[in-house]
């Protein structure tokens, strides 16, 4: 097994960065389901713009990993870990909803398929 350093094929990982980039601008003016979502995982309003951050260089991250070998490749795995915090956020909190199971854990399987799908070679 070996990593590749770019990723191949390429448009899961132009399907992971317009989500994240549509993940980040909705941060901007979070919707009533983000709000309850990190409501209830008892994340302070004060910190919300960390989560704005994160995935904001995520997004830029993906797009220079195109360019730029490996970049793209520890992005994705960053924001598989990025995903493992929200669903251990998500389990300490007890906050069990729809939201966990489609948003949260969705993103932790599209995220990790891509890194192994894009980045992983047998």
């Amino acid at each position: 097994m070996t990593l590749s350093e770019l990723p191949s094929p390429v448009w899961p990982v132009v399907v992971l960065l317009v989500i994240q980039a549509g993940d980040a601008a909705m941060m901007l003016r979070p919707p009533r389901f983000i709000a309850d979502c990190l409501d209830g995982v008892r994340l302070p309003r004060d910190w919300w713009w960390l989560l704005t951050t994160a995935k904001t260089a995520s997004v830029a991250g993906l797009a220079v990993g195109f360019r730029v070998p490996g970049v793209a490749m520890t992005t994705t795995a960053a924001i598989v870990v990025y995903f493992l915090a929200a669903a251990a956020a998500h389990l300490r909190a007890r906050a069990l909803n729809t939201t966990f199971w489609v948003n949260c854990l969705g993103m932790l399987v599209v995220s990790l398929a891509v890194l192994v799908g894009c980045f992983v070679r047998v």
